[in-house]
């Protein structure tokens, strides 16, 4: 008797699935709106994790929260949403790609860490994470956030400072996976501090990216992974992409890294919809993805 066969004419073995396997199939797309990811999701964020914690003073808040309440107009609500809006990064993506490219209980490197869901996802299953931070009041956000979730000899290390320097101070080991979301340019503005990435200008941003990106590749082991989420963004002047996808891979590859994985990480539309109203009047289409670039290190 034959085995049944997938979309692709692939064997389908009627007691494994892909999924069974490896959580979502690894394929060279990954839907955030599918059923799976969103349940995965769901139970990840009633684990207690609040990663929009010490973003308060993020400057991209207030428009982000006038978008959100535009389109709640349109849809014909009236009151006014209370909550902060900022990007919360996704857990169900951190524990996917700690489960693909990280060996178990590996040590994770991570030069951009921002809020606390790669650290806290890391630690709850038994990775060690390192994340390193400008803002101390994101770091103190984070770790009181892991100590609501994790048990309190089970904590993620975070350090508050300029990763270019942080790098270079002998705590750091070496690492299994560097995992990182990094600032996307000068899309959201963090904070008015001088080593900010996002309050660089393009060249400016570059050479200090550069720096760190290969500062963390020498604290990878050999054969091991790192993988950075990106996308694209448009120059606020005039409005053509500035290719930050390219950047991050010449990044790598000035660090001796190579691209070993390209994966497109489709978004939940959110205010797409809405959005693409207004953006469509010039031709600029609506992105709705985001980019996962995994590179190799020997």
């Amino acid at each position: 008797m034959k085995n049944e066969v997938d979309l692709f004419g692939n064997d389908i073995e009627k007691d494994v699935l892909l999924r069974d396997k490896f959580i979502e199939p690894p394929f060279s797309v990954l839907d955030t709106k599918s059923g799976n990811w969103q349940r995965r999701k769901k139970l990840w964020n009633l684990k207690g994790i609040k990663s929009e914690l010490g973003r308060d003073s993020d400057q991209a808040v207030s428009n982000l929260m006038e978008t959100f309440n535009k389109y709640d107009e349109l849809r014909g609500k009236k009151n006014k949403r209370k909550e902060t809006t900022v990007s919360i990064f996704d857990p169900a993506l951190c524990e996917l790609m700690y489960k693909w490219f990280c060996p178990e209980n590996g040590k994770i490197l991570d030069p951009f860490a921002g809020g606390s869901v790669r650290g806290i996802v890391a630690h709850y299953l038994d990775y060690y994470y390192t994340g390193l931070e400008l803002r101390q009041e994101q770091v103190e956000a984070n770790r009181e956030n892991a100590l609501d979730v994790l048990k309190v000899n089970n904590q993620p290390q975070w350090y508050s400072g300029d990763s270019d320097l942080l790098l270079d101070d002998n705590y750091c080991h070496d690492f299994d996976f560097i995992f990182s979301c990094p600032p996307y340019m000068d899309l959201e503005i963090y904070s008015d501090d001088e080593n900010d990435l996002s309050n660089m200008n393009n060249i400016d941003f570059i050479k200090k990216y550069d720096s760190i990106i290969k500062k963390s590749c020498n604290k990878l082991k050999e054969n091991c992974f790192a993988c950075f989420v990106v996308g694209d963004i448009r120059d606020k002047k005039t409005g053509f992409y500035k290719d930050f996808i390219g950047i991050t891979k010449e990044s790598f590859k000035k660090a001796g890294m190579f691209l070993y994985n390209d994966i497109i990480l489709l978004d939940q539309l959110g205010t797409a919809c809405m959005r693409a109203n207004n953006t469509f009047k010039n031709k600029k289409v609506v992105k709705i993805h985001q980019n996962v670039l995994v590179f190799k290190k020997g």
